[in-house]
């Protein structure tokens, strides 16, 4: 019985790491995707390498999440011992994180983790969780998380427009099939029906005869320190979003390895790369239903407002991961953005609330699931 109960908990975690790639791998991209910096499959690809790097380096940087998330002091030591306590914990997470996925809507891992351990938490113990910790520990850095991301944005981003102007680097409209560029136009936005911003055509090149994608793309003009402008910022746009997706993987792949490590039944290197492959083969397969809500849906950006947001994100999380605070690298990302927009005065209103839906129901929906499972499998 307990062999069979292990292969499960095995099984589970791997389908929360699948999910979570699911649903997280590509937000640290969305940028370079929704800004037409690059294309769905680079970015993609892009988001895949830096992941995985940084869930291979998570165990010497961000261990004391390990800790965190085997549920130590959250919930008492005899439930943690429990043989099906990380197996209900894992399914309620992973159903969680998974159902959103294919509602298209960006939530946390994070959240769903400890909503589910809370959850199953309560029932083994009838009634024995710590609620002070859970305040102080998981609350309080979920709450901040998105609020100062949002306010960091909507600060630097205008800074950095000032140093741009400063540095007589202008800003352009070019519109473009794949990497050719037809035509620019000084500005942000281009009046002509052949000029709509982030607006996908379909037309016929006549050198070739092929039907390819035509958008307009919003670039920038001048030079800074003798190099292209527009070649600086996208390579400084490629290493942010490098480094948020660095961060991500360093952030969530020991929260999921937490649940293989109760009781010290799995091998914590072993855990780490199956944990971390698993992450990238979610990412793979179903990261474009994310990559079109967080990259084309929340709000219109240009290469150096995704450069902000980016960058927030990535250092935010970063520090929060080698310190071992429990933040969410999807509310962190989302808050960003979300900074940005309101900077730029130009957000979705409408994706926004349905994605606060989400950020406020995963909670109470993944302690309902490890309350319900939790008390099915005991």
């Amino acid at each position: 019985m307990g062999t069979i109960v292990l292969v499960f908990i095995f099984l589970t975690v791997l389908f929360l790491a699948y999910s979570n790639g699911a649903n997280d791998n590509f937000k640290g991209v969305a940028t370079l995707y929704g800004s037409n910096t690059t294309t769905y499959k680079s970015a993609l690809t892009w988001a895949t390498l830096t992941t995985a790097l940084g869930s291979m380096v998570a165990l010497h940087l961000a261990s004391e999440l390990i800790i965190v998330f085997k549920g130590k002091g959250l919930v008492p030591e005899h439930v943690i011992q429990m043989k099906i306590f990380p197996l209900a914990v894992g399914i309620a997470a992973a159903m969680t994180v998974i159902l959103a996925t294919f509602m298209n809507l960006p939530v946390s891992t994070t959240h769903s983790l400890i909503g589910a351990l809370a959850g199953a938490g309560w029932i083994a113990s009838e009634g024995g969780i710590h609620w002070g910790t859970l305040s102080r520990a998981y609350f309080f850095p979920m709450v901040v998380g998105p609020v100062l991301s949002v306010a960091l944005a909507f600060t630097i981003y205008p800074i950095f427009k000032k140093l741009r102007k400063k540095l007589n680097v202008e800003q352009e409209t070019c519109f473009c099939i794949g990497k050719k560029v037809l035509a620019t136009a000084p500005g942000h936005s281009v009046t002509g029906e052949e000029f709509k911003r982030s607006t996908l055509e379909f037309i016929t090149v006549p050198q070739t005869g092929i039907a390819r994608q035509a958008y307009c793309r919003s670039s920038y003009s001048g030079q800074v320190a003798g190099i292209s402008a527009k070649s600086l910022l996208d390579s400084l746009h490629y290493l942010s979003s490098g480094l948020v997706c660095f961060s991500r993987g360093l952030n969530d792949t020991p929260k999921i390895v937490a649940l293989l490590l109760i009781g010290s039944r799995f091998d914590v290197n072993l855990s780490i790369l199956v944990v971390g492959i698993s992450m990238v083969i979610g990412g793979m397969v179903h990261s474009k239903r994310i990559a079109v809500t967080m990259g084309r849906k929340v709000t219109e950006m240009n290469p150096g407002q995704a450069f902000t947001a980016n960058l927030v994100t990535g250092m935010m999380v970063l520090g929060a991961s080698r310190i071992g605070v429990p933040v969410s690298t999807t509310h962190v990302s989302c808050g960003s953005i979300f900074g940005i927009g309101v900077a730029n005065k130009k957000i979705n209103l409408k994706v926004l609330s349905h994605i606060l839906l989400a950020w406020i129901i995963t909670l109470p929906l993944s302690f309902i699931f490890g309350l319900v499972l939790m008390s099915a499998l005991s």
